[in-house]
Parts: C-alpha cells; structure tokens; sequence
C-alpha cells in the first residue's frame, strides 16, 4: 500500500504556523518578556499524553462513528484553580460512571469516555471589555489568562497561568488515571458509586433497578467460577480528556512529535 501523499498544507504546517494568520479569542499579555518565558518553559515539560492514547482513541471514535459505540462527553464549563480538589474530581469521575452504565445497560453497546477536563481552562468572550458595577474591566477569560477578581490589575492576562494549568492539568490526569486503573471503576463498587445518588435524586430508585441487574449479571459471573477481579474490562475503565484549544500559545508549546510514526 502507498504512503498518501502529504498535502501542500501540511507540508507548511508547524506547531507555531498559527501565528501567520488572523486569530480571535488571543489575551494582549501586557509583559511580553515573562510570556515568552512561560512559552518556552512548556515546551521543556513532558508532555501530559502519549500519542498511542490518542490512536487508540481515535480507533474507538470510528466505531462510533460507526455505530457500534456511543460517545459519552461531559465536563464543566471551564476549569478553575480554586475548585480543584480530590473530591470534586472523584464525584466528577463517579458521575461519568453511573452514566456510562445506564448507557451500556439499556442500548447494549460500548461507550467511549471522554471528559472535558485536564487543560478546559479557557472562555471565549463576546467582547474584549465587560462593565461590573460601572466600570469597565477586561473580560474574564478564563483562570488561564486571568482572575474572575473584578480590578482591573486582576484582569491582566498572566503568562504564569499558562503553567498553573500545565501543572493542575498532571495532578488531574493522574488522579483520574488512578481512578480509572486502580479499581474504583471496576464494577464490584458500582453500589459505593450510586449510594448519594439513590439517596438523593429522584431518578435514584430507577438507577438502582439497572445497578440489582447488574449485580445479578455479576453474581452469576462469580458462580460460573470466572475469575471477576482478573477480567480486565469489569475491573478497570478506559477514560479519556479534551478541552478546547482556545489559547494556542499553550497548544504550540504541548504539540511534540510521534517518535513512531513521524507525525
């Protein structure tokens, strides 16, 4: 089979061919020295995925597109320095599960996680000004480029908020791998995961019906004498993160090259 043949485009793309054009939705950093040095600092940083976690995925989205998968995305708005806890994280993650089982239990096909978190830091704004309490500020666009604080020094794009991301991006990314891998998502726990859930909500009761199923599904698994704790797909989940690629100086510097295949 011949190799395609690369296009004029993307013989004269580049990480930075960004900047050659017109852009929309870019912060004006007031101290352009310290951006160039958290621009460079990033490209220094390991990178937060490997490119076969994004062939992999890309392989799980054909099916889909092809109609033997369902995608499941989900996430907030955007990300905040001040949220970010282990808690928030984990009823983020528990959520995503008890979707993920009501959709396999009632269409019987695989659902392909993906969340919007890890680097959704980012606000596109209407306008570059707003007015709070008769004064006009700067647009809060987002913890990282600037405070929600409303001064006018608050709002001053921060180059270093590009790194508070890159960094609050690992801590998430690992958290939810341990999460995913470590035996919480396996489906042994799926009543710790529904228990405030039935308790609090009023589509609990139906949840729950779907979670007596299941468990009868696994307990005759466990009767047949297969091995539960050993069977990869009831034991762990596969989780993947997107956000928007809104800043790209912040894109610019995590874009590195596959070793494997060159791209």
């Amino acid at each position: 089979m011949q190799p395609m043949k690369k296009t004029a485009s993307e013989n004269n793309w580049s990480p930075n061919s960004w900047r050659k054009f017109p852009i929309k939705q870019q912060p004006e950093y007031p101290d352009k020295p310290r951006l160039q040095e958290a621009e460079d600092k990033l490209k220094t940083l390991p990178p937060l995925t490997v490119p076969s976690e994004a062939r992999r995925l890309t392989r799980q989205l054909a099916k889909v597109a092809e109609g033997k998968a369902f995608l499941l995305q989900g996430g907030d708005c955007a990300e905040s320095f001040a949220e970010f806890s282990h808690e928030n994280l984990r009823a983020f993650f528990r959520v995503i599960l008890q979707m993920t089982v009501a959709l396999m239990y009632g269409a019987g096909r695989p659902v392909v996680k993906v969340g919007r978190v890890a680097g959704q830091f980012a606000k596109p704004r209407s306008a570059d000004t707003e007015t709070v309490d008769g004064r006009e500020i700067p647009s809060y666009r987002g913890d990282m480029v600037n405070s929600m604080d409303a001064s006018d020094e608050a709002r001053a794009p921060d180059p270093e908020n590009l790194l508070k991301v890159y960094y609050q991006s690992t801590a998430t990314l690992n958290y939810l791998r341990s999460l995913a891998r470590g035996g919480y998502a396996s489906l042994e726990r799926i009543n710790e995961w529904n228990a405030d859930f039935v308790a609090k909500s009023p589509q609990g009761k139906r949840f729950q019906d779907i979670v007596n199923h299941i468990n009868e599904c696994i307990s005759f698994i466990e009767a047949c004498g297969l091995p539960l704790n050993e069977i990869e797909q009831l034991r762990e989940a596969e989780f993947y993160t997107s956000h928007e690629a809104l800043l790209l100086n912040y894109e610019e510097g995590l874009t590195r090259r596959d070793d494997i295949t060159g791209k």
